[in-house]
């Protein structure tokens, strides 16, 4: 059995209880060590195989899971965050299909819900965004042309923007040609809820400064919108001239 676990976005008590459950069992753990806390692989039990995903080929993973398999052990893959953002867990998975290897899934913490709460900050706020683009910058791996950042923009929605910390003088010049303002606000969010986390509040037109200015080149979630400012409307959830199914208006 190989279970794919969401690791969460940092801290290691950020980890779910069925993901601490699995990891505390596993006879193997690939995990992808250029972003999983290793704090997580204390969870382990002593005799626990332990291979680091950041120095191996999918050939290479999917040769260990299927040893492991063979000797009738159970692997856990360990992804950072959520492995459904980012996690190439779908290549992985057509492969173990092949192979007739059962897995499931543990969803975790996501960096983008991890960059939140230290902004301290809701996505969502009533009249000013209903919305939350999570995307990237095409890098050394390109994005479909259709999703450019420039394209995304001019939704005015709220972005969420991975792997992009090295590309931030682009980002800036194409979240500006698609709609935003140089001075709508933005965040450089490094390292959401590791011991050494940076929150930097910026504007899109202040980005890369920023970056430069804290030391950040990677490991950062840049997050961009008016959510970030003081303008919103208060939810129609909580008004007392709001009915729903469980409360009558009262004025």
């Amino acid at each position: 059995m190989v279970d794919f676990v969401g690791a969460g976005c940092g801290a290691a008590d950020l980890i779910t209880l069925r993901g601490k459950k699995l990891i505390e069992n596993a006879d193997v753990i690939i995990y992808a060590g250029s972003l999983v806390n290793p704090e997580l692989l204390s969870y382990a039990k002593e005799d626990c195989e332990i291979h680091n995903s950041a120095y191996m080929t999918l050939d290479e993973v999917i040769s260990v899971i299927e040893n492991a398999e063979n000797k009738g052990r159970n692997t856990v893959r360990l992804h950072t965050g959520d492995p459904s953002l980012y996690g190439a867990i779908r290549e992985q998975m057509d492969r173990l299909e092949e192979l007739g290897i059962a897995y499931e899934i543990c969803p975790g913490v996501s960096s983008f819900c991890g960059a939140a709460a230290a902004l301290k900050a809701e996505y969502t706020l009533p009249d000013v965004s209903q919305t939350v683009i999570i995307t990237r910058m095409a890098g050394r791996t390109p994005v479909p042309e259709k999703e450019d950042i420039e394209k995304l923009a001019a939704h005015g929605a709220t972005m969420v923007i991975f792997l992009s910390t090295g590309l931030l003088k682009e980002l800036s010049e194409k979240l500006v040609k698609g709609g935003y303002s140089a001075d709508t606000p933005a965040a450089v969010v490094y390292k959401a809820s590791w011991n050494d986390e940076k929150v930097c509040r910026c504007t899109v037109g202040t980005l890369y400064e920023t970056a430069e200015k804290n030391g950040i080149k990677k490991t950062a979630l840049i997050t961009v919108g008016n959510f970030l400012g003081s303008d919103y409307s208060l939810s129609k959830l909580y008004d007392s001239t709001f009915e729903t199914e469980f409360r009558k208006a009262t004025e």
